[in-house]
């Protein structure tokens, strides 16, 4: 009985095919946006995600001045000095690695060929803190680093852009004024969230950045990275009370630097996407409920067209229930078919831009099941009143129907 309902579902899509194509436009339409943004949303919080570890696992960072919150400028206070990095990286328990770090933007040459490059000064700690590795080279050694010595690690746009594929180990670039020794290419990371590259970097030892960059000993900011299994709260809370007591702060008076945990960024970053995609979802699916009223129209017409065929069967002994399950599983053949088409154009919507935006592809096998079933009971919904319409309808006067 259901199979020969389908049957004459199928049929009857078939012989009105633009109708039923007009029809499904809205099924189609709806299953496709929800999935798509469903879709693009969740490998948009997926590289959010990605971008945050690239920073650093566990990692908290401290920089001088206190943030007025989101948006808001930060209070001015006195950098900080070599005293608050002893102070965190001697007397803070739990933590993995602690780095001071300074940066400029200056130009960098060799040969013929400049760039504009993010120069860091900062020690080896820097590199596991910030969980980045080399793919050649090494990173500086403690002579080096008491030295302040004029040598460098530079980034794969920087070794493109002056080396090609060759290696650049022992070459001589000059950065600012300075000449440096390249010791070590950095593993890429690629582009951050917010478009920065982050592989156009020189990093040097910070007393040689200090003297031959800055031109002071102030340290920008300090990184703090905590052991796996250690809540970053209870470091941060450590951090805190060290850094009052090493800058002198008063018990009364604000912080006069912030601790940024990481963690909480990219939770509260991961939130926001994951908000944003299901707002996006709810409004997709509202276009679904206006594939359901238009599957409900074409249906009342179907049963208006097809009165006199309907009291036919029922003069014939057909019951009030085979007229019901006939419509009934047309409006929903109709909309399964809407859903599986949409199915197919939302994952290839989303593949293309997560292709274009360099994001992961990640298609939810649960969303897609759950659009698709939504979508036939969308049929089952909006085309039960047309079909219980056609089965309530009176033999005599449906035969007389012209």
């Amino acid at each position: 009985m259901i199979w020969e309902a389908v049957r004459l579902a199928l049929t009857s899509v078939r012989r009105n095919a633009l109708r039923s194509f007009l029809t499904l436009l809205g099924i189609v339409i709806g299953v496709a946006a929800v999935i798509a943004m469903i879709t693009i949303g969740t490998g948009t919080t997926e590289k959010v995600k990605a971008d945050i570890a690239k920073l650093g696992s566990n990692l908290l960072v401290v920089r001088s001045g206190a943030d007025t919150g989101p948006g808001g400028p930060r209070v001015a206070a006195r950098p900080l000095s070599q005293r608050d990095y002893e102070t965190l990286s001697l007397r803070l328990a739990d933590v993995e690695a602690v780095s001071a770090a300074s940066q400029s933007r200056v130009r960098v040459v060799f040969g013929t060929e400049s760039l504009q490059s993010a120069v860091t000064g900062t020690d080896d700690s820097y590199f596991p803190a910030r969980n980045w590795a080399l793919t050649s080279g090494r990173v500086f050694n403690d002579s080096e680093l008491r030295a302040g010595s004029n040598v460098c690690i530079i980034g794969t746009t920087v070794s493109r852009q002056f080396f090609g594929a060759g290696d650049p180990e022992g070459s001589t670039i000059r950065v600012k004024q300075m000449s440096c020794r390249v010791i070590g290419l950095l593993e890429s990371k690629g582009f951050s969230g917010f478009g920065q590259d982050q592989d156009n970097v020189v990093m040097m030892p910070l007393a040689a950045f200090q003297r031959r960059i800055a031109g002071s000993r102030d340290i920008e900011t300090i990184y703090v990275a905590g052991r796996d299994g250690v809540a970053t709260s209870q470091i941060q809370a450590r951090m805190e009370d060290l850094l009052r007591e090493s800058r002198r702060v008063a018990p009364d008076a604000d912080d006069d630097f912030s601790v940024r945990d990481m963690t909480q960024v990219a939770d509260a970053m991961t939130s926001a996407t994951t908000a944003m995609t299901g707002m996006l979802g709810a409004v997709a699916g509202v276009s679904l409920l206006v594939g359901g009223i238009g599957i409900m129209n074409i249906m009342l017409v179907s049963v208006t067209e097809r009165t006199r065929e309907i009291g036919i069967r029922l003069a014939i002994g057909a019951h009030e229930r085979h007229i019901l399950l006939q419509f009934l599983v047309e409006a929903t053949v109709l909309s399964a078919i809407g859903g599986l088409t949409g199915v197919l154009l939302g994952l290839g919507i989303a593949g293309g831009v997560a292709y274009a935006l360099s994001i992961p592809f990640s298609p939810s096998a649960l969303i897609v099941l759950m659009a698709f079933g939504f979508s036939a009971m969308i049929g089952m919904v909006f085309g039960f009143f047309p079909a219980l319409r056609g089965a309530r309808l009176d033999p005599i006067d449906a035969l007389r129907h012209e």
